[in-house]
């Protein structure tokens, strides 16, 4: 059992020293990294979408990088955007890693992009304990997933530097009780924002993009305690500088 821990730590070692590199490389020329996390179905493709278009109108220059184990029919999607779009797919595996995305983004993103958003493969568990070398790293969980999701998913929602609520349109239909979901966001990850968002009203346009360009523009980003705890550990998360 040890070695396989053992193994753990190196690998998000390793992962940890390729994402600080990324990081670095990419604000050299101005660009920073948003890394969305969520479940399957949670919306995250419909909001990208409509915040990838108002980057568009707005003349901001963003790209967007979609990972999948199997089908391109995100990236599809997201292309309706007008913005340049790539499909990553990791061939069954559950995460995104900083050398992977690397890989992709050499001798693709344009070189006046300000920000680059990367929709994780949807799943909550994997990809949380890995660094993409992100400026801003944005949970997601739709009205329809349950009040309880950030206290199962702790890391994911723990080391989140934005918290985004979907679907908020159909909350009184599910019966979602808002109150317990931001107690127990708090709970896992004190002071973090929450934005509600909902693609079919509108509501919480453009929240997104407006935090992801004040990141860019230098701004201060929530520091969550976990990522905290974790600083000096073998495996601690390096995204959780400040700028």
């Amino acid at each position: 059992m040890c070695r396989v821990e053992d193994l753990q730590r190196a690998v998000l070692a390793k992962n940890d020293r390729g994402a600080e590199a990324l990081r670095k490389d990419l604000a050299a020329r101005g660009t920073v990294i948003v890394n969305l996390l969520s479940s399957p179905g949670s919306g995250k493709t419909a909001l990208l979408e409509a915040e990838l278009t108002l980057a568009r109108r707005r003349g901001v220059p963003v790209a967007a990088l979609t990972a999948d184990l199997a089908t391109e029919n995100d990236a599809t999607r997201l292309a309706r955007s007008g913005v340049p779009v790539k499909q990553v797919l990791t061939d069954g595996l559950c995460h995104l890693e900083a050398d992977m995305l690397r890989s992709h983004v050499e001798g693709w993103l344009p070189d006046d992009t300000r920000l680059l958003f990367v929709e994780n493969v949807g799943n909550l568990v994997c990809p949380a304990s890995y660094d993409l070398g992100e400026s801003l790293r944005v949970a997601l969980a739709s009205v329809t997933e349950g009040e309880d999701k950030p206290l199962k998913y702790p890391s994911a929602f723990g080391l989140a530097q934005l918290v985004i609520v979907t679907k908020t349109d159909i909350a009184e239909a599910v019966g979602f009780d808002e109150a317990t979901f931001l107690g127990n966001v708090r709970q896992v990850n004190p002071g973090v924002e929450v934005i509600r968002t909902s693609a079919r009203t509108g509501e919480g346009a453009g929240g997104l993009l407006e935090r992801a360009m004040a990141v860019q523009a230098g701004a201060d980003v929530h520091r969550p305690v976990m990522a905290r705890q974790a600083v000096g550990h073998s495996h601690g998360h390096s995204h959780s500088h400040s700028h």
